[in-house]
């Protein structure tokens, strides 16, 4: 099945996880895909598993807090493929702490990586999916949906993903560009890391973020990803869905 024969897809935080996911993905579904990261390694290894698969790649450094470099990856990725169909903001990083630990640099980090990024790639990308009557799947969490012990910072930057994603739902459906999130919760990456946990948690708030079945790998947010980028998502627009296993049913 290749729902995305022609199409180029634009990935962030695409060196692991959900991003190398949902590189793979899209790719073996015809994506010609340009893929972004700080982590040059890991991305390099995406290019790799994705160019054996079939796909046309190209892979680059790109730190979406610069707004400079933002813009010309976007333009570098229209320059190469001569179009943009899909832009998916994965990129993100998690700050896991108790609130009166958190220093404001940190919560503003936070924010400027997982609600900023999205924002000015979003922005610089518009008007490209204009022209291809394209699409844009945020990753938001479903820390944006209920409260996230310790996350404050990042539940506060994901719920601004998902306000962000109905904002330009709305204001550019009727131009033909759909804008639509996705929620995970218990994905196994390496961002998800139980040692990324604060000293002395409540064992009983943590069960409030557990699935009802077991933990999943990054795939399955990606299967998500690959339908609503796809025509087979055409009539949903300004959707959040959830990937977590039952967490919040």
């Amino acid at each position: 099945m290749n729902r995305f024969d022609g199409k180029v897809a634009f990935i962030t935080g695409a060196a692991a996880g959900i991003g190398r996911a949902t590189a793979i993905r899209l790719g073996s579904e015809g994506a010609s895909l340009y893929l972004v990261d700080v982590a040059v390694e890991g991305l390099e290894e995406t290019a790799k598993l994705c160019g054996a698969g079939g796909a046309e790649v190209e892979a680059a450094f790109c730190d979406i807090t610069s707004e400079d470099e933002v813009h010309g990856a976007i333009q570098a990725c229209v320059g190469r493929f001569g179009r943009l169909d899909t832009l998916c903001n994965i990129a993100g990083i998690l700050l896991l702490d108790h609130f009166d630990k958190i220093t404001p640099d940190q919560f503003r980090r936070v924010l400027e990586v997982n609600l900023v990024g999205a924002f000015m790639l979003s922005q610089a990308a518009m008007p490209h999916l204009l022209k291809s009557k394209g699409s844009i799947v945020n990753t938001s969490s479903t820390s944006a949906l209920a409260g996230m012990p310790y996350g404050a910072a990042y539940g506060t930057s994901k719920g601004g993903v998902s306000a962000l994603t109905r904002t330009l739902a709305v204001e550019f459906g009727k131009q033909g560009v759909r804008c639509n999130a996705v929620n995970p919760g218990s994905i196994k990456t390496a961002m998800m890391g139980g040692d990324r946990l604060p000293k002395n948690v409540d064992g009983q708030l943590l069960m409030r973020v557990m699935s009802i079945g077991p933990p999943r790998g990054p795939e399955v947010v990606a299967a998500t990803i690959a339908m609503l980028a796809s025509e087979d998502g055409i009539h949903i627009n300004g959707e959040e869905i959830r990937v977590d296993g039952g967490t919040l049913a």
